[in-house]
């Protein structure tokens, strides 16, 4: 997203910040009244797409209610979708949408496989766009110095593709922080807070599936420039950058003293800059991001799921003072809330974007399962998500769980909980939102700090019942003890967490939780080697349940110290 319409500098600002502060008015204007805003949403898009294919197949032109649209769509994911996607993607006209799309983002689900969403532009218009310059505005009106400069915000998910793979029809198909929105959807304001840095566009020759070399080159750049702000969204990105400093430090030092990159001829030599970051390295052991750029003002990054375990002591390694801003509930296939304040994780539902529905968390998804509107949400609850958008996902069930906090004029604030897929060895249905909630509050009572954690079920070499193992990292090396008392408190927190996995306990279909813990880098260098391995950086999350035997080898291979295995 870095078209060189958007390279202009005060100008540009201005009607940037008069563009994000005028979408969250609206947004907000429109939270006084989200029913209506809900039904012009779903009169729009099945009056646009009433002639496509599947508006006929299933009565578009007849639906005027969510009642109508409920009784001729059913629930469905994206297997249901796919054979519609593909027939679009191949070049057939008028399949989902009226709209021929212009390019299909990729997202990984649970399964890793690439999926193919359908990306209009009358869904950049209506459904995207508003959501997404209402999203920096928090960042915008109290960090506004981060706009200053381009060189300001190192934004850690752009990775523009100058030529990304395409679809039978010739569309590009590539992640939605690989799209210049600018070429394709004529929208010169798009290019966010970073897109515009030196480190933007590499000045020398990467391979586009060089992913660690491409970190390498930007990171060993932005060391030379006053970063106030890290964009990371997925917050794996954030968490990894600390460890990548230690790790390259030496290499990065020498190429800013000799003026190159990775070796190569860039710029003039910066001794005077080496020799700075030689002094950090010998006063400061081991050298942090807080460090590197003093003035760091914000973290932008999902700040819930797994994350809530190690981002306030992840902040302290970007500076003291600095302040996590959430990125927005939202996935390739649409947005659902955006943090309209400084919120430190839960956002608005985006009542202008999409038709909302959501489902208990507790309950089965299937084409007839009874849904809830925005009005019938309880706080303190998690839901799957549902939406309808104009971009022809239809009652699409996601895969995310969201959990509500409150309310704000009469409009839901949600916070990510985590993927809605369930582990499920003995009737225990065990969902991500659960454990890391049962992580969390065992940890915080026993006055122990998480760095992260990961989990699988194993299968008892004899008799007995499968239980769960827990890899778990933390910021300081805990004792023996305890590791086993935090063990001991987990299992019980995960009763009472989940009525599934407490009955399967006192049945005995379920062992007791067991727990290596693992040095404090196990996880960093687990996310290093999957990016190694040709998996793009945003595209590599935290992940809690890991029950493929190799990636949990690869995750636990380095042994723990004696006598901490519980």
């Amino acid at each position: 997203m870095n078209s060189s319409e958007n390279r202009s500098g005060p100008e540009r600002n201005s009607r940037y910040r008069e563009r994000v502060f005028s979408e969250r008015a609206r947004l907000r204007a429109a939270c006084a009244d989200p029913a209506r805003a809900q039904q012009q949403v779903l009169e729009d898009l099945v009056r646009f797409n009433a002639d496509t294919a599947f508006g006929k197949a299933h009565g578009f032109a007849g639906i005027r209610t969510l009642e109508d649209f409920r009784k001729a769509v059913p629930l469905q994911d994206y297997t249901a979708h796919e054979p519609w996607i593909e027939r679009a993607a191949a070049g057939e006209q008028n399949v989902l949408t009226a709209d021929q799309p212009r390019v299909y983002f990729t997202s990984s689900g649970t399964t890793g496989a690439h999926k193919k969403i359908p990306v209009t532009a009358r869904f950049m218009e209506t459904t995207f766009f508003p959501f997404y310059y209402a999203a920096w505005a928090p960042l915008i009106e109290h960090f506004p110095d981060v706009l200053e400069r381009p060189d300001a915000v190192l934004n850690l998910k752009h990775d523009p593709l100058p030529a990304p793979p395409v679809t039978a029809s010739g569309r590009p198909h590539a992640g939605a922080s690989q799209v210049d929105f600018g070429v394709q959807f004529g929208e010169p304001l798009s290019a966010e807070p970073g897109t515009r840095a030196p480190w933007s566009t590499l000045p020398v020759p990467v391979a586009a599936d060089q992913h660690m070399e491409k970190t390498y080159l930007r990171l060993r750049m932005a060391v030379e420039s006053d970063v106030r702000l890290v964009i990371g969204i997925n917050p794996a990105m954030v968490a990894a950058l600390p460890h990548q400093l230690r790790l390259w430090w030496d290499r990065i030092v020498k190429d800013v003293a000799d003026g190159t990159l990775d070796g190569q001829a860039f710029g003039r030599p910066n001794p005077v800059r080496a020799r700075e970051l030689d002094r950090l390295a010998r006063r400061s052991d081991p050298v942090r991001p807080a460090h590197v750029w003093p003035n760091m003002r914000a973290l932008f990054c999902w700040t819930t799921g797994l994350a809530t375990l190690y981002l306030p002591r992840l902040r302290e390694e970007y500076g003291t003072g600095v302040t996590a801003l959430p990125a927005p509930v939202a996935a390739s296939e649409g947005p659902v809330a955006v943090a309209l304040d400084r919120h430190p994780r839960a956002g608005t539902v985006v009542v202008t974007s999409s038709v909302h529905e959501f489902v208990d968390a507790e309950e089965d998804l299937g084409p007839s399962t009874p849904t809830l509107g925005m009005r019938e949400l309880e706080a303190g609850r998690d839901y799957h998500v549902v939406f309808s958008h104009i971009g022809g996902l239809y009652r699409y069930a996601v895969g995310d769980v969201v959990r509500v906090l409150d309310r704000v004029d009469g409009v839901p604030r949600v916070e990510y909980a985590g993927r809605s897929a369930r582990s499920d060895a003995a009737g225990e249905r065990l969902r991500d939102a659960q454990v890391i909630r049962a992580l969390g509050a065992t940890a915080a009572a026993a006055g122990l700090e998480l760095r992260n954690a990961a989990c699988r079920v194993e299968e008892p070499d004899g008799s007995g019942p499968p239980a769960y193992r827990f890899a778990l990292a933390s910021w300081t090396a805990w004792s023996a003890e305890e590791t086993r008392v935090f063990t001991e408190r987990l299992d019980a927190a995960l009763g009472r967490e989940s009525a599934g996995y407490r009955t399967a306990r006192s049945e005995g279909r379920l062992g007791p939780a067991a727990s290596v813990t693992l040095d404090a880098d196990a996880f960093q260098r687990d996310w290093h080697e999957t990016v190694a391995g040709g998996v793009r950086p945003t595209q590599v999350k935290d992940r809690l349940f890991r029950q493929d035997p190799a990636l949990w080898q690869r995750l636990t291979a380095h042994a723990p110290t004696p006598g901490r295995d519980a």
